[in-house]
């Protein structure tokens, strides 16, 4: 997205945010701005657990995935 788009972005946010009525949404838009300064839980996490989301990545572009009804089926006496 260009800068320029952004920008344009920015202040029909802006506008919107200005028009809010729902308290819900504006409450979520409060939490989300004082929440904004914490860490990505991405650096948090251990590299074996970054690993493990890599590789789970890696096989849904690989297509080794199964339907949930399968891995159901497969887990069920654990469920």
């Amino acid at each position: 997205m260009s800068e320029l788009n952004i920008e344009k972005e920015k202040l029909e946010i802006i506008k919107w945010v200005t028009d809010l009525k729902d308290d819900t949404a504006f409450e979520r838009l409060r939490m989300l701005r004082k929440n904004s300064n914490k860490n990505d839980w991405w650096h948090e996490i251990s590299e074996e657990e970054k690993a493990a989301i890599e590789k789970g990545l890696a096989d849904i572009k690989a297509g080794r995935v199964k339907p949930h009804k399968e891995a159901r089926k497969l887990y069920e006496k654990w469920l």
